[in-house]
């Protein structure tokens, strides 16, 4: 059912059901060796809601339908709590204490467990009730409006920066630094991870460099598009490539391999780091780039010092050979998912294994399995059901 190996095996963390960065952290410690027991919304289970099928962030945890509602419900919940290490919620501040699952009421019940609170906009300040989301924390946070090309709008980079990277990967983060802490003290405490903070800490360069006059407008430094030695260039067939030449030894291997060497554009190649000098280089390049497939370009420069990679799409990355090796992608079902990491020499992670339900891992599909690998006996579990409080 859940991993059995891995640097957290014996740590039991409650999850209470939320949208990506939630579960997306409850992934990162299960594929870790945690034991993550899911709490889905009773209303969900009982008309049949089921998640992707096929979604790996529901990978190697237990999964109950509770009615939070009812009495019954929240005394289930305390008691999970009580043989927890960890617990995630991510939803608005003041849910879980209406609901009777503040941090105090469960501390009362646990007091080593580490509560972790994932949040938009943080426990505190003017915004912290406001409906968000990434693009809204991320805006906010400083880190939407260097993203793009010059002269045109900021890109959104998907929901990385704030939901998975600011968010999920913060409390997962957070989480396991508190959970070392309470090995030494005993006491438990609250991880306060918004999205807010963990984008701007992302960016934590980006202030300094930009506080320092070092950044130009968006899309004309160095690793925003504005170089030509660090950019994406369409390939013959329609594709794309990527450039990362930064160091002068790579940039000089880069021209000499690409056949420009006497190319008047790159004749003296101290002139990589003037920007004065970048659009032509960048449209020189351009034209280059534009005369062979991207499997050509793979066949001369992939592997070599010029800092060179094939832009794949995510239906064309588990493929490649680099991937393969290494096992980067596991494939369930004929379909991909991205391997637990990152590796551990000692203590590697067990493959994640599927949910203990068949089919789609609908809300509460394994609650007698997940409920009895917690202690609790059949019987106690159809008293549950029977009240109500469990589906």
């Amino acid at each position: 059912m859940t991993a059995t190996a891995g640097p957290l095996a014996g740590i039991r963390v409650v999850e209470f059901v939320g949208l990506g960065p939630g579960p997306f952290c409850g992934m990162l410690l299960a594929d870790l060796g945690a034991d993550v027991l899911r709490i889905d919304r009773a209303a969900e289970a009982r008309k049949g809601y089921a998640k992707p099928p096929r979604n790996p962030m529901n990978r190697g945890k237990h999964s109950i339908a509770l009615d939070l509602k009812h009495p019954d419900g929240v005394a289930l919940a305390l008691r999970l709590c009580a043989d927890a290490d960890a617990l995630i919620e991510p939803f608005r501040p003041g849910v879980m204490e209406r609901l009777g699952l503040g941090p105090d009421v469960v501390a009362a019940h646990n007091p080593r467990l580490v509560y972790g609170r994932l949040t938009g906009w943080g426990q505190t300040g003017p915004l912290a009730s406001a409906a968000g989301h990434d693009i809204d924390y991320i805006a906010l946070a400083g880190m939407l409006e260097p993203i793009g090309r010059a002269g045109q709008p900021p890109s959104i980079p998907l929901n990385l920066v704030g939901d998975f990277g600011g968010g999920g990967l913060l409390l997962a983060f957070g989480l396991v630094a508190a959970l070392v802490e309470a090995g030494r003290s005993g006491l438990g405490q609250v991880v306060d991870a918004a999205m807010i903070d963990g984008a701007a800490t992302l960016g934590a360069t980006w202030f300094t460099m930009g506080a320092a006059g070092m950044l130009g407008p968006r899309g004309t430094n160095m690793l925003d598009g504005g170089a030509p030695f660090y950019d994406v260039y369409a390939t013959e067939d329609g594709a794309y490539v990527a450039v990362g030449a930064i160091e002068p030894r790579f940039w000089a291997e880069l021209i000499h391999r690409l056949g420009l060497a006497e190319d008047p554009v790159f004749a003296d190649l101290a002139r990589q780091h003037d920007p004065a000098h970048w659009p032509a280089m960048k449209a020189r390049l351009a034209e280059v780039f534009a005369t062979r497939t991207r499997d050509a370009w793979c066949a001369l420069l992939e592997g070599t010092e010029t800092c060179f990679a094939p832009v794949l799409a995510p239906g064309e990355a588990p493929a490649h050979p680099h991937h393969v090796a290494r096992g980067t992608f596991l494939h369930a079902d004929g379909l991909p998912e991205p391997a637990p990491a990152p590796r551990f020499s000692r203590t590697a992670a067990a493959v994640p294994t599927r949910p203990v339900h068949p089919g789609p891992a609908a809300a509460g599909g394994d609650t007698d399995a997940a409920l009895a690998a917690w202690g609790l006996s059949p019987a106690e579990v159809e008293h549950f059901r029977d009240a109500g409080a469990v589906v």
